[in-house]
């Protein structure tokens, strides 16, 4: 984790001429930055694999290797793919600013540097990859609670990875766009996020469970909801809105508040279809996994009536990409 620990970042100051990285070393250090230093795109290249930096002001015109040229390489690489480039360049010099951006640069400077200048936007970018790095460790911290909550009756924790990936690839086909898509898919994993209130002996009931264990239960859906009040953010709103709304039923008969049609959100729609598509053909403490078949037969029936009708033939038409699913994050073997 680049930013993420006390030192100050590390930039890659990239130039063949030693006065521009004396120009550039006066202004940056005196901000603190930690510096790298290299006088040609070979000497870059090498350095990049033994430092950990978290940003490189390239020079573009240098003997030997471009810096259009190192980007190139800088982006091949997946170890250095993330890594922001920002291209140094004077004013004469014939660049093509569209080509720089396609291969992947995030800025340029231009040649004689202004100190205020360079030094907004080193510090945008750096900013940039805080707010990337917060929203990794965000989503990461999802999906570890959901997992948390998961092992309680699924030791692999295995059907939050399933089940959030279902969400997305019907939530594409249902009509979302990507970016919506992806974020029901983070979201979704927090769905059974209220089972931690639930005594185990009720969640690990190998039989049936009485009708007063049910209610206890069902109380699960609520216990998500209020853990997941107050959202700060947009995830952890979607995340509330799917613990809260992923066991209403299309005809108005689930829980905890009876809504029905139009009235579920269509996120908790989503995440009720897949999560009982996934609970049916998989083991669990109180029954056998069920066939495929025999899944999809029993969510055909119950179209209109559990689920929204307008979503099993999407769960039939995209179910080769779920059972590829499935077998790549099929129940792992636990001594």
């Amino acid at each position: 984790m680049r930013i993420g620990s006390k030192q100050a970042p590390r930039i890659l100051l990239v130039d063949d001429e030693p006065t521009n990285l004396r120009v550039l070393k006066q202004v940056l250090q005196a901000a603190k930055y930690r510096l790298s230093f290299a006088r040609s795109g070979q000497d870059a290249l090498k350095l990049v694999e033994k430092e950990q930096v978290d940003l490189i002001l390239l020079d573009i015109m240098m003997p030997e290797m471009t810096g259009l040229e190192v980007c190139e390489r800088l982006k091949q690489n997946p170890a250095t793919a993330d890594i922001p480039v920002i291209f140094v360049t004077a004013l004469k010099d014939s660049i093509d600013e569209e080509k720089g951006f396609e291969i992947g640069a995030v800025d340029y400077i231009v040649k004689p540097i202004v100190p205020s200048i360079v030094l907004a936007r080193v510090k945008t970018h750096l900013s940039l990859i805080k707010a990337d790095e917060l929203l990794t460790t965000h989503i990461d911290l999802i999906h570890r609670l959901g997992r948390a909550a998961e092992y309680k009756d699924n030791e692999t924790g295995m059907h939050v990875q399933r089940m959030s990936r279902f969400a997305k690839i019907i939530a594409r086909a249902y009509g979302f766009c990507e970016e919506s898509a992806e974020d029901l898919m983070m979201a979704a994993p927090m769905h059974d996020i209220g089972k931690i209130g639930i005594a185990d002996n009720i969640l690990l009931k190998p039989g049936k469970l009485t009708a007063e264990e049910y209610e206890i239960m069902k109380t699960h859906a609520q216990i998500g909801g209020e853990i997941l009040s107050n959202p700060s953010s947009y995830l952890i709103e979607l995340a509330h809105s799917v613990a809260m709304t992923h066991h209403e039923k299309w005809d108005g008969t689930g829980y905890p508040n009876g809504l029905s049609g139009e009235e579920i959100p269509i996120e908790g729609r989503i995440v009720a279809l897949v999560d009982v598509f996934d609970a049916l053909t998989s083991e669990r403490p109180y029954k056998k996994a069920w066939s495929t078949e025999k899944a999809i037969n029993y969510i055909m029936e119950q179209s209109g009536k559990h689920f929204d009708p307008a979503l099993p033939p999407l769960l039939l038409q995209e179910l080769p990409k779920l059972l590829k699913v499935q077998t790549q994050f099929a129940e792992l073997e636990v001594d």
